[in-house]
């Protein structure tokens, strides 16, 4: 039973693949409950960010569906070359090219989970708000990456330059990670330095009032506050685009990705 569970973790992966995922893993549900950001979720003062939609969830509460065991993450590079993958637009279904690419993979792969596997899926949204679970936790508990200094997921392969997608299952699944892997060691951290709003200022949360050191950003050097301040000039920067069917026009808003661009890792030129 071990060996044949340990074939449909790599047919898992290797489908996701083919469907066009760039990267994906598997987690523990159990594991993943406790990981950083599942831990302090409910300690945090409730924020209303940019992007934050109504939904069903009790705030700072995640709803974790009955019976879900396993976590299969997909990611899809986002090279810096290809700016348009993330920029958010109105009138179009996933807001961004970039996650409406991510909605059809996973829904591809739930579906051949379903058919050919007997796997029961649940594909999760983004928004926590509205069901979703913390990406970013997940891929480093399904070894993709570690969480880096500049708050994001940092993959070997692309640095934090990707964008992620999650659904679970009721069977339980060999995990693929965690890895070994730490590139901010010893880094200069151009990432923090690059920030319009000096988000990477100061120490924000502490290990002594969240009881765990694994903290946003390593050790809490991160104002999600400030990070938002930039999201709403970039919303208030938006550019006016025609919309098939429609005379009103639409909103395009390109959103700053600073620190993605300046981490080193995942270059390849």
């Amino acid at each position: 039973m071990e060996t044949f569970k340990k074939d449909i973790h790599t047919q898992i992966i290797e489908r996701a693949k083919e469907f066009g995922a760039s990267l994906a893993g598997i987690a523990s549900v159990k594991i993943l409950k406790k990981s950083p950001s599942h831990s302090i979720y409910g300690k945090l003062d409730p924020f209303n960010s940019v992007g934050n939609k109504e939904g069903n969830v009790e705030p700072s509460a995640v709803a974790w569906p009955e019976k879900s065991r396993s976590a299969i993450i997909i990611a899809v590079e986002h090279p810096e070359q290809k700016p348009e993958m993330d920029w958010w637009q109105t009138g179009y279904k996933g807001g961004t090219p970039g996650n409406r690419m991510l909605i059809s993979i996973n829904n591809k792969l739930s579906e051949w989970l379903k058919k050919e596997m007997g796997i029961q899926t649940n594909p999760l949204p983004y928004h926590i708000e509205q069901g979703g679970i913390f990406l970013k936790d997940t891929a480093v508990m399904a070894g993709l990456g570690c969480i880096g200094k500049n708050n994001m997921l940092v993959t070997p392969e692309y640095g934090p330059r990707v964008r992620l997608r999650v659904m679970l299952t009721e069977e339980v699944l060999p995990a693929s990670g965690p890895v070994d892997f730490d590139p901010c060691e010893g880094c200069p951290v151009p990432c923090r330095d690059v920030c319009p709003q000096g988000a990477f200022q100061k120490t924000i949360y502490s290990e002594k009032e969240f009881g765990l050191n694994k903290l946003p950003a390593r050790r809490g050097i991160y104002s999600r506050y400030r990070c938002n301040k930039q999201m709403v000039l970039d919303e208030e920067a938006y550019e006016e685009i025609e919309l098939e069917g429609r005379h009103q026009p639409g909103k395009l808003v390109k959103y700053c990705r600073r620190c993605e661009w300046a981490c080193p890792v995942g270059k390849t030129g």
